[in-house]
């Protein structure tokens, strides 16, 4: 009895290792020896499956990439702050979507000019559409907050809103 080569977890999960992935493959459909069940069997644990056409369903997901925004979110007595980096967005290429509990960044930094791939001696910056939302660990007061853009840096002020403050409401008679 040959002594098995494949690993403990190729054993474990039924994989075959690249180098006798072809192998088998040629064994498999070589000749008539084997029955014919046997044989598509053997082919559909071998081959890759053909790539599926992307659906209109799936469309989306061929749409551009948008970058992932990088944030500070703190909070002080009074307020959630949220600081993001923006460098080189105007603030008319900002939108910034708050409801009681989430807030969403989104925008686009453009490229201020073309600059061909090999040109380059590095590339780190990121160009085109970005967004990130976040839930906020407290509900906030929307009609209360504010949004400032200062030397490339966005702050977002949210106002706590205080569950356990009681005003008392004058009746008013008619």
């Amino acid at each position: 009895m040959p002594k098995d080569r494949r690993s403990f977890f190729e054993r474990l999960t039924g994989s075959v290792p690249a180098d006798e992935y072809f192998e088998e493959e040629e064994e498999t459909t070589a000749g008539p020896a084997q029955p014919q069940a046997h044989l598509a069997v053997t082919q559909a644990k071998t081959r890759p499956k053909p790539r599926m056409p992307v659906k209109k369903e799936d469309e989306w997901l061929a749409q551009e990439e948008e970058g992932q925004l990088t944030v500070d979110v703190y909070q002080d007595e009074d307020d959630i702050i949220v600081q993001s980096t923006v460098a080189g967005v105007r603030p008319d290429d900002l939108d910034v979507q708050i409801t009681r509990d989430m807030i969403t960044v989104r925008g686009k930094r453009e490229q201020a000019r073309e600059v061909s791939g090999d040109s380059y001696y590095y590339q780190e910056l990121y160009w085109g559409s970005f967004s990130r939302s976040i839930m906020l660990p407290h509900e906030i007061d929307v009609d209360e907050a504010e949004a400032t853009l200062k030397n490339g840096l966005l702050t977002v002020r949210l106002p706590k809103l205080d569950k356990n403050r009681a005003e008392r409401l004058r009746v008013k008679n008619e």
